[in-house]
């Protein structure tokens, strides 16, 4: 009987134990769950102050992204107007200039005497008149006109990157375009108003050359396109390419020794090639600060007289040739202002005095290359990738 006590006594002792245990555990944990609901309340409280923060900051940047849009479009009609002022003040400088300009630099023994504009009624007038003119076989060149200004500029479209050469054949719609310093496509479109509308280059033609071009000194020529082939190691040559067959039809040597630039500020042409109403020339360096110019019969590729324009290399960018007159256009390293500055003359008529300084209108940068067109009397120019057509004003020329 009393082992029976004793155990139950014990048992009871052992189950007075389990409940204090079991209610100092509950205690801890009622605690701890206090515990978490006031840090859980501090949580809220504090996400509630934060969205409020971040509310107020959006409100903040809501007003200030507004004022800068506001800012942004009077700081942009402000700039439109001050575009369109520089653009009347330039229109204004290029009318002054024409008018008042001083001379370029003409390399010439005889005079130019201006007799005013040559329009098409005074062409047509010209064929039935003798207007006192006088044919002298001697001459190399029987065009009697000399620009005297740069009636209007028409900026086409930008395609292509920073230089290249685009152009149009003088005996057909047709226009070409070379992207590029380099390469052995050429892109061509059926006109000036499908290039307008083309997405890009991809937009024309492609024509793969069996030879590549170098530099921007090309032309096209009565169906043919003229071009520099230049190769490591190799001389430099000219290729005349059929564009209606698809062949090469002749190669000439180029007549000069070493591979100087022709033009000082765009090195990558080492000859340029030149189409007028008396054909085909060619620009080029002969390892002198000067520039050389050669008259080519475009059939055979022959040289058929060289001159030393005396018109320096340094700082030119480009030139052209118009009836039988040389015009190079001058530059600076950081682009400014395209300018003619020297004229040379294989007949030997055009002189400092009558002969106008011609500033080409401010752009872009510089050209890489200037296309002259006999039939429209207009420079097709590559500036900055952006394709431009000059249109000129021509007086008449007379000897004395």
């Amino acid at each position: 009987m009393r082992p029976v006590l004793v155990l139950l006594v014990s048992a009871a002792w052992a189950l007075t134990g389990a409940q204090y245990y079991y209610q100092g555990l509950m205690d801890y944990l009622e605690n701890r769950l206090l515990a978490i609901e006031d840090r859980m309340q501090f949580w809220h409280e504090q996400s509630r102050r934060y969205h409020a923060e971040v509310q107020d900051f959006k409100k903040l940047t809501a007003e200030t992204v507004d004022g800068l849009r506001s800012e942004h479009g009077a700081l942009l009609k402000d700039l439109e107007g001050a575009a369109l002022r520089v653009n009347r003040v330039e229109r204004e400088m290029d009318h002054v200039e024409s008018q008042t300009s001083p001379r370029a630099c003409a390399v010439a023994a005889d005079r130019v005497v201006e007799q005013g504009v040559w329009g098409p009624e005074e062409r047509r007038g010209g064929e039935e008149e003798d207007d006192g003119w006088e044919e002298l076989p001697s001459r190399v060149s029987d065009c009697v006109e000399i620009i005297s200004a740069i009636r209007s500029v028409k900026i086409l479209k930008r395609v292509g990157g920073p230089k290249g050469m685009w152009t149009r054949d003088p005996r057909s719609s047709r226009v070409y375009l070379l992207n590029g310093t380099s390469g052995d496509v050429v892109y061509q479109f059926n006109s000036v108003r499908d290039l307008s509308r083309s997405p890009g280059v991809t937009g024309g033609r492609p024509i793969r050359l069996p030879f590549a071009w170098s530099g921007a000194g090309g032309a096209v020529y009565n169906g043919y396109l003229y071009y520099i082939k230049q190769e490591a190691d190799a001389d430099v040559q000219v290729v005349k390419y059929d564009l209606l067959s698809g062949s090469v039809t002749d190669i000439a040597m180029f007549p000069a020794e070493g591979r100087a630039a022709v033009y000082n500020l765009n090195p990558e042409t080492v000859a340029d090639l030149a189409v007028d109403d008396e054909g085909l020339w060619l620009l080029y360096a002969d390892g002198e600060p000067n520039i050389h110019l050669a008259k080519m019969d475009p059939a055979t590729l022959d040289i058929e007289e060289i001159w030393d324009t005396r018109c320096p290399r340094e700082n030119a960018e480009a030139a052209f040739v118009v009836c039988g007159t040389v015009y190079v256009v001058y530059n600076t390293r950081l682009a400014s202002r395209s300018r003619v500055e020297c004229v040379f003359d294989v007949n030997g008529v055009a002189v400092s005095e009558e002969a106008p300084l011609l500033y080409f209108p401010r752009r872009y940068g510089a050209h890489a290359s200037l296309k002259y067109n006999p039939e429209e009397k207009q420079l097709y120019g590559w500036d900055d990738g952006y394709q431009i057509i000059y249109r000129l004003t021509m007086k008449r020329k007379l000897l004395v």
